[in-house]
């Protein structure tokens, strides 16, 4: 499948492997996600989810298999005949494609709001420092901190931070937005600020995205697909509202048990 887009797919997972030393993590994973596209991935901690997105972001190394970006494979290089482990130039440009944020927000404590959302487009992208400016400013005044760009990180509450990392996210433009359990640091309150931000970007927006979460009403809110995982397999793979209300696995049934429970 090198080189081609399979099918208009901008993430393809084939036959992916992850191991921990002794344990599989993920075990010969397949699966797609459409350009423009929403799946979230569901299941029990160790279940391989967060593990797919650090792969996508080249936080860690397949162990077979390849994954595809839209038309390239991020993963893998062709010498010839063979594909070979990619180096660290290739990942660098395809992962550019690609945003990601994180459960805990990583913003640079010394650096003003602005300045944080503006950093990465000028030095990764080479934007002016006016282009970076107009556009975080667009990106700050949609996550609601217009009047927050003078403002450092500490001075703002979680679910400030976390939407400037929102910001900072997007700034860059990416095919692909990841979230990793984005709220899971937050008060409900606050959560709740930042999920109604990314419904708006769900609405508003084509961006492909691929979320991590365990927040239930937001995986039915904004999800074309949702993927339930559990031993590094998916045992479902369902639109929203067939998955919620009528899981066919008992595994699912008990995970979502748990889950709404603890909501």
């Amino acid at each position: 499948m090198l080189g081609s887009e399979a099918g208009g797919e901008m993430i393809r997972f084939d036959r992916v492997v992850k191991r921990f030393g002794d344990n599989v993590v993920l075990d010969e994973l397949d699966f797609a996600v459409c350009p423009g596209e929403r799946v979230t991935l569901i299941g029990p901690s160790g279940s391989g989810k967060t593990t797919i997105l650090r792969l996508l972001m080249t936080l860690e190394r397949v162990d077979g298999g390849t994954i595809h970006v839209g038309e390239e494979c991020l993963t893998h290089v062709r010498r010839g005949e063979r594909l070979v482990p990619a180096d660290e130039k290739h990942l660098r440009k395809v992962r550019r494609r690609i945003g990601m944020v994180f459960q805990q927000f990583n913003l640079f404590p010394n650096m003003r709001v602005l300045r944080n959302v503006t950093e990465a487009p000028v030095h990764v992208l080479g934007q002016s420092a006016a282009d970076a400016e107009r556009r975080a400013r667009e990106l700050l005044d949609m996550v609601g901190l217009a009047d927050k760009v003078d403002a450092f990180p500490t001075q703002l509450s979680g679910g400030q931070q976390q939407r400037v990392a929102i910001a900072r996210a997007l700034a860059m433009s990416p095919d692909v937005l990841l979230l990793d359990e984005i709220t899971s640091a937050l008060d409900p309150e606050l959560a709740a600020e930042v999920l109604d931000v990314l419904r708006d970007l769900a609405r508003t927006s084509d961006i492909t995205m691929l979320c991590v979460t365990h927040a239930m009403k937001f995986a039915r809110d904004v999800s074309h697909r949702v993927l339930m995982f559990d031993n590094g397999k998916i045992i479902e793979d369902k639109p929203p509202a067939d998955l919620f209300e009528r899981p066919e696995q008992e595994r699912t049934r008990a995970f979502l048990r748990s889950v709404l429970e603890e909501a």
